[in-house]
């Protein structure tokens, strides 16, 4: 895969690709740097005014935010899915676990299955990005901390994952978190709890397979509260990921379980906001 430009901050409107940069070059490089200014969404809006169009490579596109301090991850947060995995409840406080910068992928890289796992999992997840910082900010004044929103998969190795009570290993092989493909800013997304989410798969001898739909509407623990129990212990800061979570459907909850395999193509998509496309391949030597 090739790497885009590391000057390159772009946007999407409607079908044109344009390059920010070009009309403002005082912008800073990536947009977790963009995000720690003020007026951020007035200084892009005029830079997309006047910015020139570049070619749709979707194999250059790195993540929305590349570079974020911290990504945060929600788990069990659809009742069904936390019943396919044997569990009869879901905690009364958001259960949450940490993916590291070396996990994270962009939205069409190819994702490896490691050598020395095949229990490849799929966790389609909708995902928020802090634009504003805070500590022990209420869930009434949240959603004025959320800059925009991104499709985001948990891909996860389950055997790693289950031999430990905690999740570490299993969360955290690198390139295993696509997420993108853009940031869909807060104002053009009217409510971010009423959202169609999906996994299908392009399988290797062709045809698709779809393996999970649901809404965000069965969240359990909202965006509000999930903020809110977040800075009780910690500050988010611009540019921060949350994934809040994915609904019933994973490999791990089938019988048999339904791992990912080299050939296929992982297609991750939320309403409104895109979709990933990510080509499962064998780890090289």
């Amino acid at each position: 895969m090739r790497r885009a430009p590391e000057s390159l901050l772009v946007a999407f409107d409607g079908d044109r690709l344009l390059d920010l940069r070009a009309a403002a070059p005082e912008l800073p490089t990536t947009l977790r740097e963009v995000l720690r200014q003020d007026g951020w969404q007035e200084r892009l809006g005029r830079a997309a005014e006047a910015a020139p169009e570049v070619p749709w490579e979707p194999e250059l596109l790195l993540p929305p935010i590349p570079d974020p301090g911290k990504v945060l991850c929600i788990g069990r947060n659809y009742a069904a899915h936390a019943k396919e995995l044997g569990h009869a409840t879901v905690d009364e406080r958001p259960e949450v676990f940490v993916r590291t910068r070396t996990s994270l992928a962009s939205p069409y890289q190819e994702i490896a299955r490691p050598r020395v796992s095949e229990q490849l999992d799929y966790e389609v997840e909708l995902a928020f990005v802090i634009g504003r910082a805070g500590r022990h900010v209420a869930a009434a004044d949240a959603m004025r901390h959320v800059a925009g929103y991104c499709v985001f998969n948990d891909v996860s190795v389950r055997d790693y994952q289950l031999t430990r009570e905690q999740w570490t290993a299993g969360k955290n092989f690198d390139g295993t978190a696509p997420f993108g493909p853009f940031l869909v800013t807060a104002d053009e997304v009217p409510d971010p709890h009423d959202l169609e989410l999906s996994t299908t798969v392009e399988l290797a001898g062709g045809g698709e397979e779809e393996l999970q739909r649901s809404r965000t509407s069965l969240l359990v623990h909202r965006i509000p509260e999930l903020i809110a129990y977040i800075t009780d212990w910690t500050t988010l800061e611009p540019g921060d990921v949350i994934a809040t979570g994915t609904p019933p459907g994973v490999g791990l909850g089938r019988q048999p379980p339904r791992w990912l395999r080299p050939g296929e193509t992982l297609i991750s998509r939320v309403q409104g906001l895109g979709e990933l496309r990510n080509r499962v391949v064998e780890e090289s030597p």
